[in-house]
């Protein structure tokens, strides 16, 4: 059965070498580099074998042949919830400052305001208090218009 033009690579048919093997030299496809680093392993091997098992423990990969000092590589810090420092405080982000300050100045604004100290505010009871009058004024009107009406209605009936 045809694959296409081009044919997949055969993963599962891969052979890793085990560290005995690259060690002893007898993988099946032994790197130059490898051979050398696999000296050295034998040499120090001899001088302190607990030494290395912990050093091959702790790193995988090619970190255990190659020393990195990489200062952007930074190892995520899990912290577990019973170690949280609950008084540590964090630093908030300039946006965040001024929303905070923004709503503080919001609430100040409008205490303020229901005190009637604000410009706005007392133009506000100003006009308000033209308003009353004027609605006072109009009711009073409104009953001596009535008043007077009933008086004219008496009139006529006598």
């Amino acid at each position: 059965m045809g694959r296409g033009k081009f044919k997949g690579k055969p993963t599962g048919h891969r052979h890793f070498s085990t560290p005995e093997e690259l060690r002893a030299g007898t993988s099946a496809r032994p790197r130059s580099f490898k051979r050398e680093v696999a000296e050295e392993e034998v040499e120090e091997e001899s001088e302190s074998e607990e030494e290395v098992e912990e050093e091959a423990e702790k790193r995988k990969g090619i970190q255990g042949i190659i020393d990195i000092e990489n200062p952007n590589l930074v190892k995520p810090k899990n912290v577990k919830a019973k170690d949280v420092d609950i008084g540590k405080t964090t630093e908030l982000s300039r946006r965040e400052r001024e929303e905070i300050e923004k709503q503080k100045a919001h609430e100040r604004y409008m205490r303020l305001q229901e005190q009637g100290k604000t410009e706005q505010a007392k133009k506000d009871l100003e006009r308000l208090a033209l308003i009353r009058q004027q609605r006072a004024d109009a009711a009073k009107k409104r009953e001596e218009e009535k008043a007077a009406k009933e008086l004219k209605k008496g009139e006529v009936r006598k």
